[in-house]
């Protein structure tokens, strides 16, 4: 009987911190301001496919003194689809307890159904998260309308113990978050804002514009259109190559915020190639290749990810050296 009043005992202490993280969010979730710059972290792996936490921490020591506001964990670019569930919250944990305090992280919780999501983003807070990151599911995405993810994004925010950022990356899941369930999301006191990686502007614009009597704020997904993104009222972004380039991405940002347009746009201009080899063109293990030229740890991915070839490494080569990152 003493071990079952123990598991009794284990899970009301469990819902009774659910429940005041749950009341904490709800209530305080318009002080909660995510805007600045964060690097979607990569998952470094030892050569048996076994997360490396020793590289992991020796990564964040380094970014732990660039400016960013905080850190994604457990995004596209931290391989989550290939790390098991367990994993997924043990790296969230692990960077909690490396990084200062006054540094945000936002984990990835998104699960293709809405209870798996529900019960992610509860770990993720246990874990230590500020903020879940949740992703379109798309597996069905046929049926991935709007009154399907209004209702997924509503159940999500509704249990979840910290605040909500809506992810929309197409180029991902072949699914953009429709605008009017944005539009409807955005009310919801438990959703603080949007990741968008799908790039185009007047989107980006339209809902900034829509949004602006909500506490809701937009994050632009890339580094290759900040300052497009920053000049329409985006407060900050999720950038891939910040985990590279994470002085310059940041530069950027202050260049735009203090308007001095003519120095970001000759940034901005410097930064388009290699952006674009380690998102669309290579994706991350051409990431995890420029961290390793950078003094990072990227590592290998997890197959089915396979390494590029040497034809690729020298295009990747190119699109740094060419503009001096190199």
């Amino acid at each position: 009987m003493l071990g079952a009043g123990s598991v009794i005992f284990g899970r009301c202490r469990r819902s009774a911190w659910l429940l005041c993280k749950r009341t904490q969010s709800h209530s305080f979730r318009r002080k909660l301001d995510i805007r600045g710059i964060y690097p979607p972290i990569a998952t470094p792996f030892a050569q048996n496919e076994l997360v490396d936490y020793q590289k992991l921490d020796e990564n964040l020591e380094k970014y732990s003194k660039i400016p960013f506001r905080g850190l994604v964990v457990q995004g596209s670019n931290g391989e989550y689809p290939y790390l098991t569930a367990e994993e997924r919250v043990e790296v969230v944990h692990r960077v909690r307890q490396r990084i200062p305090k006054d540094k945000l992280v936002i984990a990835g919780s998104g699960c293709e159904s809405s209870m798996a999501t529900v019960l992610m983003s509860e770990k993720m807070a246990q874990a230590g998260a500020d903020a879940v990151l949740v992703v379109t599911p798309c597996f069905y995405r046929n049926r991935m309308d709007s009154r399907a993810l209004i209702h997924h994004y509503t159940r999500v925010a509704d249990a979840s113990p910290v605040p909500v950022i809506l992810y929309s990356v197409p180029g991902n899941t072949g699914l953009d978050l429709p605008v009017e369930a944005v539009l409807t999301l955005s009310q919801h006191d438990n959703i603080v804002g949007l990741k968008d990686s799908g790039g185009d502007i007047t989107r980006i614009a339209l809902i900034i514009h829509k949004t602006r009597k909500e506490a809701f704020q937009v994050l632009a997904g890339s580094a290759g259109f900040l300052l497009a993104a920053y000049s329409v009222g985006a407060v900050g972004g999720v950038c891939a190559l910040a985990n590279v380039l994470g002085h310059q991405v940041c530069q950027l940002e202050q260049l735009c915020l203090a308007g001095r347009w003519e120095e970001a746009r000759e940034l901005q201009y410097r930064l388009i190639e290699p952006n674009t080899a380690v998102t669309r063109k290579f994706g991350v293990a051409a990431l995890k290749q420029a961290m390793e030229w950078s003094g990072y740890h990227g590592g290998v991915c997890r197959p089915p990810l396979q390494p590029l070839s040497e034809a690729e490494l020298g295009q990747l080569r190119h699109d740094f050296s060419s503009q001096g990152w190199l």
